[in-house]
């Protein structure tokens, strides 16, 4: 997220909070894609990684992509953190350990998505190339240890930094060594959302297992084909996972929003500085907790906003719903993961079959397929049946879903194009960490060296 949100109007009662999820609904004909996707930033010279200060640096891009785009800059304690457009639509953002990050402005189809992408990796390696900086594409940092890691000047970081030992045993590497693509989707209604949340939450795994691409920590196999999924198994189970109720076919808004105050907090932001509210729920917050400890204690709308950016369910909800499963990847799965997932979500034809597909899920189910995935990837099971036969299912549903769509680029092709790489996953019944780990045993003669070179943007 680049920027914190600053609303001042204040909250009243808990029905407001409900209010602002269900203001996000919107005419199906007005559904926009957001893709968000990270990398990795490294000095081609040796592999290291990109510090934020210096000529050569995570600022430097900053400061060299603003001069480039014209956007502005976003300031955390005197140093720029992020790039806004100036419309509001997109964004720049650094993670915790220099992953760079574009969030895409909404947009109407996947050609649209795959240009802003293609645009965005351009203007950056026209950037970076001076510096000798390149960025990686995979799920998860595949050579440097937490301590050789950087760290991003960024507020919010700081406490998140502070915190994550506390309730769980991965958080940091989850902040600092994993890379991720991400896609936006809207609903029409309560019950679209709820239909979108149960299929999406079901399937995230099937997601993981189709875009593992972190076997690699430290130079070494991990054993695992999406560390990254692993991770956030014991990140901070508070507030990530799959969520039961959202499984049920009378979940609602309000569910989600009596959740959610009950998470503890991470911050609230006053004249421009960040308090450290971890010991207080938002619930306890709106009770008045903070009285006495800060000026403005009482809550408002930017806090509520900054409080469900910082909750990290499978499926996020906020006025839009974030597919959170993926791990990163080469540049054209950029394009493949929202694909996916418009194909299946954005078509009601398609949903229902979604839905049909995994209507005899349990909590069970879907919690032990989330535990399998990360190590055995396309071999996981779910009530019998292998992880590689429902990924098949699923393309098929997304591709069917996206030719329904009939989004048309200047070729006459339909945006089912973008699923090619999974496509290929399927047809090989291979991962492209599988891919990695062949090629570490084989060509690579047991190193993860090459893994930088081949795998750049």
């Amino acid at each position: 997220m680049a920027r914190d949100t600053t609303d001042q109007t204040p909250i009243h009662s808990v029905s407001e909070l409900t209010d602002y999820l269900a203001e996000g609904c919107r005419p199906k004909e007005d559904f926009r894609i957001g893709t968000e996707h990270e990398k990795f930033a490294f000095f081609k010279t040796d592999n290291s990684p990109v510090p934020y200060f210096g000529d050569a640096s995570i600022s430097a891009l900053l400061h060299g992509m603003q001069k480039k785009l014209g956007w502005e800059a976003i300031v955390d304690g005197g140093n720029v953190i992020g790039l806004a457009e100036s419309h509001g639509n997109g964004a720049i953002s650094i993670e915790p350990g220099g992953q760079f990050e574009l969030s895409g402005a909404p947009v109407e189809t996947l050609h649209d998505t795959c240009r802003e992408s293609n645009q965005h990796l351009a203007t950056l390696r026209e950037v970076a190339e001076p510096m000798g900086i390149r960025f990686l594409g995979i799920g998860g940092s595949p050579k440097w240890t937490l301590a050789e890691t950087p760290r991003m000047p960024k507020s919010r970081y700081d406490i998140m930094t502070r915190y994550m030992p506390k309730v769980g045993t991965k958080g940091l590497d989850m902040m600092y060594r994993t890379c991720t693509i991400q896609v936006n989707l809207d609903f029409s209604s309560e019950e679209d959302m709820a239909a979108k949340m149960r299929v999406s939450m079901k399937l995230q795994s099937i997601a993981t297992a189709l875009f593992a691409a972190s076997p690699f920590t430290e130079g070494r196999p991990n054993g695992l084909k999406s560390w990254r999924g692993d991770i956030w198994h014991d990140t901070d189970n508070n507030r990530s996972g799959v969520l039961p109720f959202t499984l049920r076919n009378d979940f609602r808004f309000a569910d989600y929003v009596e959740w959610a105050l009950d998470v503890p907090m991470y911050f609230v932001v006053r004249d421009g500085r960040y308090h450290d509210c971890t010991h207080v729920t938002f619930r306890q917050f709106m009770n008045g907790a903070l009285k006495g400890e800060i000026a403005g204690w009482e809550p408002n709308m930017g806090d509520w906003t900054n409080h469900l950016s910082t909750l990290f369910p499978d499926v996020r909800l906020k006025r839009f719903l974030e597919m959170r499963g993926a791990d990163g990847g080469p540049w054209r799965r950029i394009c493949a993961l929202p694909a996916y997932w418009v194909g299946l979500l954005y078509d009601d034809g398609a949903l229902a079959a979604a839905e049909a597909l995994t209507a005899d899920w349990t909590y069970d189910d879907v919690i032990a397929l989330r535990n399998s995935v990360p190590a055995e990837g396309l071999a996981a099971s779910i009530r019998g049946r292998a992880v590689l036969d429902i990924a098949r299912e699923t393309v098929a549903i997304s591709k069917a879903g996206l030719k329904a769509r009939g989004r048309l680029n200047g070729d006459s092709q339909d945006e089912s194009i973008f699923l090619g790489p999974l496509d290929e996953v399927l047809a090989k019944k291979a991962t492209l960490a599988d891919d990695l780990l062949m090629l570490f045993n084989g060509r690579w003669n047991g190193s993860v060296e090459p893994v930088f070179n081949e795998y750049q943007y």
